[in-house]
């Protein structure tokens, strides 16, 4: 199965490659992802409403451009599913999101789930993509670890940060929490489950491809 995917942002060479590279080692047997750029028009980071429109805006149009042939979906590297379709569109390559994946995933194997998320403005996106999808019953809300950008690519302040927050979703009963970015490794140990969520896609993505 090969899967084309496409940044929400502009991105340093660095920084794609470190995406590039981790899209690698989350890929199951039998999974290629192949991470493009969506172009100049995208934000440098998603820190306003703006961003988030502009992002979405150049994610449909970086995957409209792409070739269809030789890949089975497109799913966007953004936990947000920019550009993904709420309804089907008819497509003859889906658009496939992850965020939507790991959630129909939890809700189907009967649990509730928070989220973490680097910022406001990225938490109320979230929870507004949650309720279109139809999860909102089993949703518990957005924790906003009120993070730098260069936080993405620092695991161990990441997952600090996201530590303290398991604390207040296990207090409330709730035992998975989604990692509310797609390019963060996280190794937070904790009892509530933390989501990665591109690798989890990826994984239903396998899954999915074998039946």
């Amino acid at each position: 199965m090969n899967i084309l995917s496409v940044t929400p942002i502009r991105m340093a060479a660095g920084e794609l490659a470190r995406r590039r590279d981790r899209y690698r080692r989350l890929s199951p047997p039998g999974v290629t992802c192949v991470l493009e750029e969506a172009g100049g028009d995208a934000p440098g980071e998603l820190a306003t409403p703006d961003d988030i429109a502009a992002s979405t805006t150049a994610v449909a149009r970086a995957l409209a451009a792409a070739p269809s042939e030789g890949f089975a979906v497109r799913m966007p590297d953004c936990v947000l599913d920019p550009a993904v379709p709420v309804a089907p569109d008819g497509a003859r390559v889906p658009t496939v999101g992850m965020l939507r994946l790991c959630a129909a995933h939890l809700v189907a194997t009967g649990r509730t789930f928070g989220a973490v998320t680097r910022n406001r403005v990225i938490g109320d996106a979230f929870a507004e993509r949650i309720e279109e999808y139809g999860y909102g019953p089993w949703f518990a809300g957005v924790t906003v670890l009120d993070l730098a950008f260069d936080a993405i690519a620092d695991t161990r302040h990441w997952n600090d940060a996201v530590h303290d927050a398991l604390d207040g979703f296990a207090a409330r009963g709730v035992r998975a929490v989604i990692n509310g970015c797609s390019a963060v490794d996280t190794d937070a140990r904790h009892s509530v489950e933390l989501v990665d969520p591109a690798a989890l896609a990826l994984r239903l993505l396998a899954a999915g491809g074998r039946t």
